[in-house]
């Protein structure tokens, strides 16, 4: 009797192996095995767009894209807006994508400046984009304001006389701006201790992520000026900008380096070939701006009056200087920060880049831009050729001064 109920017991089980077999094996289930293992463990979305791992094993640490604390190695700088109060919306939209892209892992502050107070409503709605540091400025009244060496007659006969010629031709708001941006802002007291500065926009995007630090990259590789986008300025609005610079050259050629990038906007003639950096996205060392040979050249041009009776923008003036002081080594395209300001936009090509990247390079203006493409061939070129070229256009074209 007990053997029998033993042989019960072993074909029952028997039974029921057979039939969770067949279960498991049915259209239904996955068998299981290594290969199987490996295609269906359910995959793990990387800090980079577009590339994707396996989820780690159990005992691996998991983290995330900004789990991380800010690298020791950070360095003093910070991202920098002028910005109205009415710009509000688009600030917030740009910090939103600074720091989904980059800055929640670097933890960089913002400085923001305005030539009024910052309103409650600004500060509050600026608070709910970023847990980083913000550091709230206004303008010195000179700083924003015809400066005391010009007429004030002629300054308002000049944008009179240009408010049809061109965009921002009759705007005084606009002038102070160029001429804040172009030679003032580095002194303000919210950036003195500064080393670098990444200048921001509102309403501006940014398409790619970011997985090092650019401030730290410029400083480990001796860059000293980055630009993204190099598209030509309107000759209208800077019409003796050009000879107004070539008679400082010529003036202060103790102030030139022994070598510079200049002929990436000097061209064969000794012209302007109107190359520029877009200065509204520019990551700098601060120490350029704040060099003796800036600041005579920004004090040159600022007597001129061009920034009034013309409309010269800090754009051509940064960029200007830049190749002027600077060798090429010490330029830095960002090729992989895809960004867009209004009227132009830069989106990366090479894969390795563009995996990274929410935008379409088909449309991107840099790989179309003559020149970026000069800047990609440029060569450095000798303080004595430099100034054999400058004598020489000086005779050829006697300078014209800016006039109202």
């Amino acid at each position: 009797m007990i053997n029998r109920v033993k042989l019960f017991i072993l074909l029952a089980v028997c039974s029921l192996l057979l039939i969770s077999t067949k279960l498991f094996y049915s259209a239904d289930h996955i068998p299981i095995d290594a290969d199987t293992i490996n295609r269906y463990i359910p995959l793990k979305k990387a800090a980079v767009l577009g590339d994707y791992h396996q989820k780690p094993e159990a005992n691996e640490k998991e983290t995330t894209a900004y789990e991380s604390e800010s690298p020791s190695t950070r360095v003093n700088a910070a991202f920098v807006a002028l910005v109205r109060n009415s710009e509000l919306a688009g600030l917030r939209s740009t910090v939103r994508q600074i720091e989904d892209r980059f800055n929640r892992k670097y933890k960089y502050p913002y400085i923001f400046l305005n030539d009024v107070p910052f309103t409650e409503e600004f500060k509050r709605g600026m608070s709910f984009v970023t847990d980083n540091e913000i550091r709230y400025g206004m303008l010195n009244a000179s700083d924003w304001s015809i400066p005391k060496h010009l007429d004030p007659a002629k300054v308002f006969a000049a944008l009179e006389k240009n408010k049809s010629r061109y965009i921002y031709g009759g705007s005084l708001s606009y002038r102070y701006m160029c001429r804040f941006q172009s030679g003032l802002f580095y002194d303000h007291p919210l950036l003195k201790d500064l080393e670098y500065y990444w200048r921001i926009e509102p309403d501006v995007n940014y398409y790619c992520d970011l997985d090092y630090d650019p401030f730290v990259f410029m400083k480990e590789n001796g860059k000293r000026y980055s630009f993204t986008i190099a598209p030509l300025e309107w000759e209208k609005t800077v019409e003796t900008l050009w000879p107004t610079t070539l008679t400082w050259i010529k003036e202060n050629p103790h102030h030139l380096p022994e070598e510079s990038m200049i002929n990436w906007v000097m061209g064969n003639n000794g012209d302007y070939n109107m190359c520029h950096f877009w200065s509204n996205f520019e990551i700098v060392d601060l120490s350029l701006y704040r060099s003796e040979a800036y600041r005579s050249y920004f004090d040159h041009l600022d007597k001129s009056g061009g920034f009034f009776y013309e409309r010269w923008g800090d754009a051509p003036i940064h960029s200007i200087a830049a190749s002027m002081f600077l060798k090429k080594s010490e330029i830095h395209w960002f090729e992989d920060i895809g960004y867009k300001h209004p009227g132009n936009e830069h989106c990366p090509r090479p894969e390795e880049m563009a995996l990274k990247c929410v935008c379409d390079s088909s449309r991107s203006y840099t790989y179309r831009s003559r020149c970026q493409r000069r800047f990609s061939l440029v060569q450095d070129v000798k303080k004595e050729e430099l100034l054999q070229k400058v004598a020489q256009r000086l005779i050829d074209v006697p300078p014209a001064s800016p006039q109202p």
